[in-house]
């Protein structure tokens, strides 16, 4: 049987080619430090390293 490849990461997604320079497009974990990305939830932002996790501010219901 021949060995599976696992599918490719699409680093496109977490930068982006500005004037030159490349930019993160995502927020780095504070904890990890650079090249540990934050994944986004709905409500808040998580580290799926350490665990670190920032939640969003809610709106006041008007």
């Amino acid at each position: 049987m021949a060995k599976e490849k696992k599918p490719a990461t699409a680093k496109r997604m977490y930068y982006k080619i500005e004037g030159g320079k490349i930019v993160r497009e995502k927020q780095q974990c504070p904890k990890c430090g650079p090249g540990t990305f934050m994944g986004k939830h709905k409500d808040r932002l998580s580290c799926g390293r350490c665990g670190y996790t920032e939640f969003f501010k809610k709106s006041p219901d008007v």
